[in-house]
This record gives structure tokens, C-alpha cells and sequence, in this order.
């Protein structure tokens, strides 16, 4: 009976420890999901996860202060990521980047130093994506109107004549690396979510189905503006049927 104890004893914290993760899912996915869905409680200062076999369905995030970490364990606790329950504890241990901030880190190893290069050469790539061209002959799942360049940024991006209440979401501006499974993680919190519909040709853009037009409300204020990356503020409007 020792061993619930121990896990009341360990002390709150920055960084939570999240276990009974999917193995199934790719290391990158599975971070960008955590964050996508974390981010609400605070801000992030990063997501570790690992492919070792000691360590696959598990992951830590690391949180600026305590008491977002403290409100993810509690809301978080239990919920359904990729059909299985988290279990959500404080870290027993320091993370590196908190050692580092106070003065009492000693270096691991330099495995995530090279994952990181990688991962920049990768992103450095996403940007140039963007500018590629998109069919203009696309006319969206739902009359969505042909992608347009919006040199104003996210402002001007809200159409001039809204699509009246419904209960299909229109999401604009998210990041090229975002999945149907990282969204579906983000709405699926709200009651009434139905499923979330990505188009390939055109990515950044995104439909959302609800069961009525007032569970699609309550998700569309509660997201609004959600950043899945520090760039990318969530644009959400009604679908145009």
C-alpha cells in the first residue's frame, strides 16, 4: 500500500508527468497533440517525450509556472487522448529546462540537441509550402470560398458577409502541421463534437461538425483565437452551406 503514498508525496510542480499514453502514435504527432491540447492552461515551455521502449507512453510537459500545472492535472486527469485515459501526476524530478532556469542542471545526453536540428530543418521547409498555389477551382467541402492571400494577416481575414449560425465550424489559419487528430483533441471537449473534416489540397484550413448550431457556438468562443503554435491564432467562423 506504499506506493500511492509516494505519489502524494511528490511536491507540485512546473512539469506534469502524463502516462497510459497511445503507443501507436508518431513521437512528433504525440507532442504537437499534448501542446495543442495543454497550451489552454498556461504557457508551455516544452513537451518531452521519447522513443525508447522504457519510456513510450509517457511524456512530461513543462509548464512556466505552477499553477497551470496544477490546473491541466485537475481538468486533465482522465481524459480520453487518442481513446485512452491520461494519468497525470507531477514529475518526481526537475525537468532540464526548469535545472537550467535555476541554476541546477547536469547534462543527459545530447540525443535531443540533434532531434531539434532536424526538426528546425523541417519547419524551415512548412513556411515555403504556404506559398505554393492552391487550386482556385476549390470550392471547399461547403462552399467555402477559394483560398485568397491575405496580406493583412489574421485580422483581415474574417470575411466581410459571415456565414449565418450553423453547426459546422470554419477554421482558418492553422499551422501546415496540424492533423485531424490534434483538432479533434481540441473540440472533441465540447459536447455535441460530431468530427473534423481537413482538406489536403489546402492546408491551414479545417471543418468542424457539432450536433446544433449552439454547441458549435460554445466550441467557437471557447477556441477563438487558440494558438496550437505561438503563430498560428485560430480564425474560427460558421461554415457556409
Amino acid at each position: 500500500m506504499s506506493e500511492p503514498n509516494a505519489i502524494a508525496e511528490i511536491p507540485q510542480n512546473m512539469t506534469i508527468y502524463i502516462n497510459n499514453l497511445n503507443e501507436k502514435i508518431k513521437l512528433d504527432e504525440l507532442k504537437k497533440s499534448l501542446h495543442a491540447v495543454f497550451s489552454q492552461f498556461g504557457k508551455i515551455l516544452e513537451v518531452l517525450a521519447f522513443k525508447t521502449l522504457k519510456h513510450k507512453g509517457q511524456a512530461w510537459v513543462v509548464f512556466e509556472d505552477v499553477n497551470s500545472a496544477s490546473n491541466a492535472l485537475r481538468q486533465m486527469q482522465g481524459f480520453p487522448f487518442y481513446d485512452k485515459p491520461m494519468k497525470i501526476q507531477y514529475a518526481k524530478t526537475k525537468s532540464d529546462i526548469i535545472a537550467k532556469a535555476d541554476g541546477t542542471f547536469v547534462p543527459r545526453e545530447k540525443r535531443k540537441r540533434h532531434d531539434d536540428k532536424g526538426k528546425k530543418r523541417k519547419d524551415h521547409v512548412d513556411p515555403g509550402l504556404a506559398g505554393m498555389g492552391v487550386n482556385p477551382a476549390y470550392a471547399g467541402a461547403y462552399g467555402a470560398a477559394p483560398a485568397v492571400s491575405y496580406p493583412g494577416g489574421a485580422k483581415s481575414m474574417v470575411p466581410e458577409a459571415p456565414a449565418p449560425p450553423n453547426n459546422i465550424l470554419f477554421i482558418q489559419n492553422l499551422p501546415n502541421e496540424t492533423t485531424p487528430m490534434m483538432l479533434q483533441m481540441l473540440f472533441l471537449q465540447y459536447p455535441g463534437f460530431k468530427e473534423v473534416r481537413m482538406v489536403e489540397a489546402k492546408p491551414g484550413i479545417a471543418f468542424v461538425e457539432y450536433g446544433d448550431e449552439m454547441q458549435s457556438t460554445v466550441a467557437m468562443q471557447a477556441l477563438q483565437g487558440f494558438k496550437i503554435t505561438p503563430h498560428n491564432p485560430m480564425l474560427i467562423t460558421y461554415a457556409k452551406k
